[in-house]
């Protein structure tokens, strides 16, 4: 028996639209990690300790093609009187970092952790 009522389920559920703000990492991130767990997408994780030589712990970098703009990880980071993310409208973010939202880049991610 087979029910016809349930669609067919996607492989990727993708983004269901264009955001409105993305997730900056500013250079003042001590890579405390606080904002990692409350981000309900999952799209933050530790930079690439060679991107950051002579760092005893390196910043955090969000990924572009994954973070919906919800503001979270800057609020928890704002509590916590760090201010190292900043949240950057769509269209500011692609003439700062030359990425369009929802590009996907062949062969590496699209992330945010300015240097």
């Amino acid at each position: 028996m087979s029910d016809t009522s349930v669609k067919d389920i996607p492989d990727s559920a993708g983004k269901k639209r264009r955001p409105i703000l993305i997730a900056v990492v500013n250079p003042s991130c001590t890579g405390c990690e606080v904002c990692v767990d409350f981000c309900p997408v999952d799209c933050i994780e530790d930079a690439p300790p060679v991107e950051f030589p002579g760092a005893n712990i390196p910043p955090i970098q969000i990924q572009v093609e994954e973070c919906i703009g919800c503001q979270v990880c800057a609020k928890v980071c704002e509590e916590l009187s760090l201010n190292a993310i900043e949240m950057v409208p769509v269209d500011e973010f692609k003439g700062r970092f030359g990425i369009r939202v929802n590009d996907r880049l062949v062969g590496e991610k699209a992330t945010t952790a300015m240097r």
